[in-house]
């Protein structure tokens, strides 16, 4: 049995099956894993996860009990859980990602959406049976008095779930996406809201990666449920019980992503890209197609500021990394094409024989991503509104003289922001002469606000930052634990 697990969706590898039949292994996408990869493995904690794919699905099936690392793969303790396709599909794609990542993100238009009717009560029921899934499987696999990590808005109702099923548990919940403030969480369904919140208020523990999204929390826990609040010493109470609030800013090991970025894939990409655009200058952005991600107005931006400042034409290139996500979802895919339109305008307007201002790939490539971070001159960070953003704090851990454009709404503003260039991320004129005072920003300034943000980055690496979590659950019992 295990004394430490951890539950999210996505896994720390994904599978594909090639035509005949044959299963390759990749690390898995995203912030959260890329945050908790490391951590989990070096100390033998066990990752509970759902298969999202086909290939996950043919994994999951040719192993016992979905425990994928006993099929010899070098990947720490991982199993995977085979949800009915229907059941995930409706839990992950109509809860999850267009419902709960769409309020705690504000991204509706409100005039014309959120709607619920009786189809999203039935999409609701899939996401407690996805919820319930984990609850079970965990405390399948959870020895006596057991510390569980449940991961982000996916799973909601699992600390709950789990509370019930095992109440010699100790449990936290870790939100890696921001809180809405009350007015907006309530457009919710009453019963819904309810439930998120009284689902996390299950655990012993609520985490969050910036004050203000705990604070966020808190203030919905009052307003929507009655519950006690108490600022001062972070707890909500209520039913009786007390979960503890925590903030955990999540950063990052810079000496494992140095490790991984000098790997020749990485060096074979910077050549290239040198290649491509010569010594001109770098401004970079990576993220995904992800609405909160603000892509578009950052590179309408970029055409301001080559617009308002001819003499760096030829000078400069954009390197916009926008990789695809959620494509099951309309939104994500129109999102994915206006990308595209606003690029090529850019092109249209200002490239020349020798010269292309913008270089977009939606094609997703790690090594390339590193290639490119090594590069930057100016990194530009300006969501709409992030829980954390870990791309923040790569890249000047890898650029020896980065420049950081910062969007305020991004969580790690509150870490790195004294030593950004912060802007209003709705605001595309600040953002272009924040790009211009970037490239021109004097070189000793510029390595100084770099190591600054290097220190700031690698503060809470991803092995802290869930020690912290595990000791505010306590240490553990080892007479529980027999």
């Amino acid at each position: 049995m295990n004394s430490v697990l951890v539950a999210s969706n996505r896994g720390p590898v994904s599978f594909t099956v090639s035509d005949d039949g044959e299963l390759t292994m990749k690390r898995g996408g995203g912030g959260l894993v890329s945050g908790l990869s490391g951590a989990t493995k070096d100390d033998g904690v066990l990752w509970v996860c759902a298969a999202l794919s086909d290939g996950d699905r043919s994994a999951v099936r040719l192993t016992p009990g979905g425990r994928i690392d006993q099929a010899g793969y070098d990947i720490g303790k991982v199993r995977m859980l085979d949800i009915p396709p229907a059941t995930f599909h409706r839990a992950y794609n109509a809860v999850a990602n267009s419902t709960l990542w769409f309020v705690n993100h504000l991204l509706y238009d409100i005039p014309n959406s959120p709607s619920f009717g009786t189809r999203f009560a039935r999409e609701w029921e899939s996401y407690r049976d996805y919820n319930g899934a984990f609850a079970l499987a965990l405390a399948e696999e959870a020895g006596h008095g057991a510390r569980v990590m449940v991961q982000d808005y996916h799973l909601t109702l699992t600390p709950a779930m789990l509370r019930a099923e095992r109440p010699d548990l100790r449990i936290a919940h870790f939100s890696h996406t921001p809180w809405a403030p009350p007015e907006y969480f309530s457009l919710l369904p009453d019963a819904v809201a309810r439930e998120v919140l009284e689902g996390i208020l299950g655990a012993d523990h609520a985490g969050f990666l910036a004050d203000r999204w705990a604070q966020a929390f808190m203030d919905c826990c009052e307003a929507l449920l009655g519950a006690e609040a108490d600022r001062a010493g972070r707890s909500v109470t209520h039913q009786g019980r007390t979960t503890r609030i925590g903030v955990h800013s999540l950063g990052v090991d810079g000496d494992a992503l140095w490790e991984r970025a000098v790997e020749p894939d990485v060096e074979s990409h910077m050549a290239a890209l040198r290649e491509q655009v010569g010594e001109r200058s770098l401004i970079v952005r990576i993220d995904r197609t992800e609405l909160s991600k603000n892509i578009v107005r950052g590179l309408v931006a970029y055409g301001e500021f080559l617009a308002a400042h001819p003499e760096w034409h030829g000078r400069v290139v954009h390197l916009a990394f926008a990789y695809p996500s959620r494509h099951d979802l309309p939104e994500y895919r129109e999102y994915t094409a206006m990308v595209q339109r606003c690029a090529q305008e850019i092109e249209d307007t200002y490239a020349t024989e020798d010269w292309d201002p913008l270089i977009l790939n939606v094609n997703d490539d790690y090594p390339r991503s590193l290639a490119a971070y090594r590069m930057a001159d100016v990194l530009l960070v300006n969501p709409i509104r992030d829980g954390m953003n870990l791309v923040a704090k790569e890249g000047p851990i890898l650029s020896p003289r980065c420049a950081l454009v910062l969007s305020r709404e991004a969580g790690a503003a509150a870490e790195l922001g004294p030593h950004a260039l912060v802007v209003n991320p709705y605001d595309i004129t600040e953002t272009a002469d924040a790009l211009h005072e970037a490239l021109v920003m004097p070189e000793d300034e510029r390595r100084m606000r770099r190591d600054k943000l290097h220190a700031a980055a690698t503060a809470l690496p991803p092995q802290k930052w869930l020690a912290a979590q595990l000791d505010a659950l306590g240490p553990i019992d080892e007479q529980q634990a027999l």
